[in-house]
């Protein structure tokens, strides 16, 4: 059990971490080995994110205190919170590519419990962060658009010239 001096410590460190995120994860830890954990928080600092374990009761006041409405009794254990400063889109993917390689029993949609736009106070379901997660990069997104604008075009001057043969001959 941790001591009032500790969970106040844990709570600053948690508010200091919000003050500067523009992401915030929510996911259940349990069942996960600690050595997973040491990777999933490994693959973060990459992208610049921070993983914290957190009280349920810690975690909803730092949430109330910055305006967002947060049920602690909705989940049963501990929340792991993963603070970023980066968008939604560029943070998802490693979460969700991190709790789908641990195999089938543990499953993303159940351990993802959704997150938060701090900017805008905004919850974003975990179907909507697994979905995020789960896009392809933006570079192949773009890349795949221009190819879906190109097709008709190029389907066109296909036609234009196969036409131009026939009629040359």
């Amino acid at each position: 059990m941790k001591t009032k001096l500790q969970k106040q410590s844990e709570l600053e460190k948690a508010k200091k971490l919000f003050a500067k995120s523009r992401t915030l994860i929510l996911t259940d830890f349990g069942r996960i080995k600690v050595n997973d954990l040491k990777k999933l928080r490994g693959a973060l600092k990459e992208y610049g994110a921070d993983y914290m374990v957190m009280k349920k009761r810690l975690l909803g006041l730092l949430l109330k205190e910055n305006g967002i409405e947060f049920d602690s009794k909705a989940h049963k254990f501990s929340i792991g919170a993963i603070y970023s400063d980066k968008h939604i889109e560029e943070i998802a993917a490693p979460v969700v590519k991190f709790f789908s390689a641990l195999g089938e029993e543990i499953k993303a949609v159940e351990k993802i419990l959704g997150g938060y736009h701090v900017g805008d106070k905004a919850y974003i379901e975990p179907g909507h962060v697994i979905m995020i997660g789960n896009l392809p990069p933006k570079e192949v997104l773009l890349a795949q658009f221009l190819g879906m604008i190109q097709a008709p075009i190029s389907s066109l001057l296909y036609l234009f010239q196969e036409r131009a043969k026939k009629i040359a001959v």
